[in-house]
């Protein structure tokens, strides 16, 4: 089912291959028609990632870069929209002759074409495809049947992981296998059997739900790997080797390791992640939270990620705190709440619900010398509330909000100003990755250790050039500028005003990865340790 951790287990299952020596790619198949993932709402969908080619894509192809450590291809990822808008449009150019076009075998065949050809761009091993969604969806039905056929065609090389939820109702206090079972059974109806089954649930299985489980599911007791619930997600891979699901996986494809590094790096880090003391209070302030009765941290899923792979570089455990953004609007708000945190980020976002808010947290920061982090709209965020408050602009403001303000500090691209008149959004940001200069003396240097960067973007707005000497004369640094010097990149106060406060036009927690932490994360979680030790 959705949510059960497919895109951890694929995840997980390619770092270990990786240790075996393969190269190895992961394909995430979403079957939403969306052709991405760029125009959906946050809250509902969870994170949009953003690959170095500017694709918009599923939170999972995020976990897949930080699991293997690896930057992933537009190719890999594929969604029933991509699919049906390239074999629409091939049909409307002739591409099929006049044939009658159909789902079975003309979708069906342009999905197996795709997996093919990521392979083969990625020059890759074995590959991972994940289909999302739960068995039984309509929308996911033709993917199962293309991988049922790609199978068909290479027998030895094609093998089915079901990852299955086994629930252990409170009131009886027993697990059940039944919902696995009966989902192997709708499998089947398809023409597909399982060669392995992750059975996820709260605690380890026992020998007797294995046999009962290889019975009714026809799959071997040694091919049914238990994955209870943990603590990290990044014990998984360590959790799985221990049931040596690597060795299984390559059996069934027929393949010897070519070699057997393992994963001692990996285990490195879970064990010095495990063994942190030192606890730091970060704050993130967002607006994309209300989900019902429930807080959702989804949307912000890879800075949450990014955050803890510094610390524990560090040597801190991050405590994480979410503050609604439009719980701090108003005239009566307390912000002596905020001093109690360490450190302060305020992620990427749209729109003006919650910005006065975020606003007054960033005010207060600057001016309390509380660390800051801004991320995108937390950096233009950030530049309007110097404007405001230091160069006297009282209503400087973005024109995204508020297109009559008399002082745009953040503006529109002027090659957006056409897309954004004819209502065209999807895919028309500046998106994936750009060069930046970096100036020398200045956090942002001091953190990359290098006069040039590459990083992902994700928006359509910039820090108005008409603005730039003004807010430099006030003593703000732009300490990273496109190579143009036209756009600016980040935003920072000298070390002489403030212990730590930056901000990035672009997304660094994109490229974050757990051996590989971004170094403006962990410059920034070194600022919050110092303040907490004082």
């Amino acid at each position: 089912m959705s949510g059960v951790g497919k895109g951890i287990a694929t995840s997980s299952i390619g770092r270990i291959l990786q240790g075996k020596g393969f190269v190895v790619n992961p394909i995430k198949i979403d079957p939403y028609l969306n052709v991405d993932a760029g125009t959906m709402n946050p809250t509902e969908h969870g994170e949009v990632f953003v690959l170095d080619s500017g694709m918009e894509c599923d939170q999972d192809m995020g976990n897949y870069e930080r699991f293997m450590d690896v930057g992933l291809n537009s190719e890999d990822y594929i969604t029933s929209g991509i699919v049906y808008k390239h074999v629409i449009d091939k049909e409307r150019n002739l591409g099929y002759k006049g044939k009658c076009v159909e789902a079975i075998p003309h979708i069906t065949e342009e999905i197996t074409n795709r997996i093919m050809k990521a392979a083969e761009i990625n020059k890759s091993d074995i590959t991972l495809v994940e289909i999302g969604g739960t068995i039984g969806d309509y929308q996911n039905i033709l993917f199962v049947e293309a991988a049922r056929v790609l199978k068909l065609k290479n027998p030895q090389d094609v093998m089915f992981i079901l990852v299955s939820f086994l629930p252990i109702p409170s009131k009886i206090g027993e697990m059940k296998t039944r919902p696995t079972q009966n989902a192997v059974r709708t499998l089947n109806s398809y023409g597909v059997q399982p060669d392995m089954i992750i059975a996820r649930s709260e605690v380890a299985l026992d020998d007797k739900r294995k046999e009962k489980i290889s019975i009714s599911c026809n799959v071997p007791t040694e091919n049914i790997i238990s994955a209870p619930d943990i603590e990290s997600i990044y014990e998984v891979p360590v959790n799985f080797e221990r049931d040596r699901i690597g060795k299984k996986i390559l059996k069934i494809l027929h393949l010897k390791p070519k070699n057997d590094n393992g994963m001692s790096d990996w285990r490195d880090f879970v064990d010095r992640m495990k063994n942190v003391e030192q606890e730091v209070n970060i704050a993130v302030a967002g607006k994309y939270f209300d989900t019902g009765s429930f807080v959702l941290s989804d949307a912000y899923l890879s800075v949450i990620e990014a955050i803890k792979f510094s610390c524990y570089k560090v040597g801190v455990k991050p405590k994480l705190t979410w503050l609604n953004s439009k719980d701090f609007e108003g005239k009566k708000v307390n912000l002596r709440q905020l001093s109690k945190f360490d450190g302060i980020i305020v992620p990427g976002g749209f729109g003006s619900t919650g910005i006065e808010g975020k606003i007054k947290i960033i005010e207060y920061a600057r001016t309390h010398n509380i660390p800051y982090l801004g991320l995108c709209y937390g950096m233009q965020l950030a530049v309007i509330e110097y404007a405001r408050n230091v160069l006297g602009f009282t209503d400087a403001m973005t024109t995204e909000v508020f297109p009559e303000t008399t002082h745009p500090v953040i503006d529109v691209m002027l090659d957006q100003k056409k897309h954004i008149a004819e209502e065209k959004y999807g895919g028309t940001m500046r998106l994936g990755a750009y060069p930046a200069l970096v100036r020398k003396g200045t956090h942002a240097h001091e953190a990359y250790k290098s006069d040039e960067i590459s990083e992902r973007h994700r928006h359509r707005y910039e820090v108005n050039p008409n603005y730039i000497a003004e807010l430099e004369k006030a003593g703000l640094v732009f300490s990273a500028t496109s190579p143009s010097g036209v756009l600016m990149e980040i935003a920072e106060l000298p070390k002489s005003v403030h212990p730590f406060f930056l901000g990035t036009q672009f997304h660094p927690e994109f490229k974050a990865h757990p051996l590989s932490p971004h170094p403006l994360f962990t410059a920034f979680v070194k600022a919050v340790s110092l303040k907490s030790k004082k």
